[in-house]
């Protein structure tokens, strides 16, 4: 990792030996918050904030460089919501929001990383992932619509893929937001309670809700196997909302102030220009 991690409950994959269910998904150290906290943001919130706007616009302004931010959790994980707290007073122009849902029949007659690099971010941007190339690694693995070959095919091209993004001046940002099996019916059924969070319920959840075991094991093999030091997962304990939009505002922050975006010098005399 390029840069000092701030202190948070996120954890770092760093070892092939990683275990998921070592990580609490209700984790909240060292955060001074009550698990039951309804503010929208916390007084350090908005000071991320307003410091991730200012950090983007100098990105935006160097056009050199770029941040790409993938996000997968199983279902009712947060991504949306942490989505939708990550870019709050972000400039649209500079953000690149990219949800990868089942291929299409053209996107099946291609590799399948060839529907991602077309969304990776542009220089100047960041790029956010909702569920992402790990798909291919996930459901395609839980029900056995790849074989073992495939997939340790499938980790390698993950991983030379992102080493290219890295090698063109892509920092990358891997999120998976880390709930409990509990968590995720009390979720499904506040769907089902509340009349207007109806059409967010879809009965294939439930579906594969019955698969949990399966894609934990599949998340920690893909965990394990495509987190390089110079891209590593982020495993962010995401059953309390609050937390979990927290702990990733502050990790890109940290990451865009390791980047250090510089705007460009002007190609003219600035002290002549004169406005009448």
């Amino acid at each position: 990792m390029k840069f000092k991690l701030p202190e948070t409950p996120a954890v770092v994959v760093t070892s092939k030996s990683f275990r998921l269910a070592d990580v609490d998904p209700a984790d909240i150290t060292p955060f001074k918050h009550q698990p039951d906290d309804k503010q929208e943001a916390s007084p350090r919130l908005l000071k991320l904030r307003q410091r991730l706007s200012e950090l983007q616009e100098l990105l935006y302004a160097e056009h050199s460089r770029s941040l790409l931010i993938v996000l997968q959790a199983m279902d009712t994980g947060g991504k949306d919501g942490a989505i939708q707290n990550l870019l709050t007073g972000v400039n649209p122009a500079g953000v690149q929001v990219a949800t990868f849902k089942a291929p299409t029949s053209e996107e099946l007659k291609h590799d399948f990383l060839w529907r991602i690099h077309a969304q990776t971010p542009k220089k100047g941007h960041i790029g956010v992932f909702n569920r992402s190339h790990y798909e291919d690694v996930l459901i395609t693995r839980v029900h056995g619509m790849i074989d073992e070959k495939t997939c340790e095919q499938h980790y390698a091209d993950i991983n030379n893929f992102e080493q290219l993004l890295l090698n063109n001046g892509t920092r990358i940002l891997k999120f998976f937001l880390h709930i409990s099996k509990e968590e995720q019916a009390r979720r499904l059924q506040a769907r089902l309670d509340d009349p207007t969070k109806n059409w967010k319920f879809d009965p294939n959840d439930l579906k594969e809700r019955a698969y949990w075991d399966d894609y934990q094991a599949a998340y920690q093999e893909a965990l394990r196997r495509c987190s390089p030091p110079d891209a590593p997962w982020f495993v962010i304990p995401a059953n309390h909302k609050w937390g979990r939009d927290l702990a990733i505002t502050e990790i890109v922050v940290a990451a865009l102030e390791d980047m250090n975006p510089q705007p460009p010098q002007p190609d003219f005399d600035v002290k002549a220009q004169v406005i009448k």
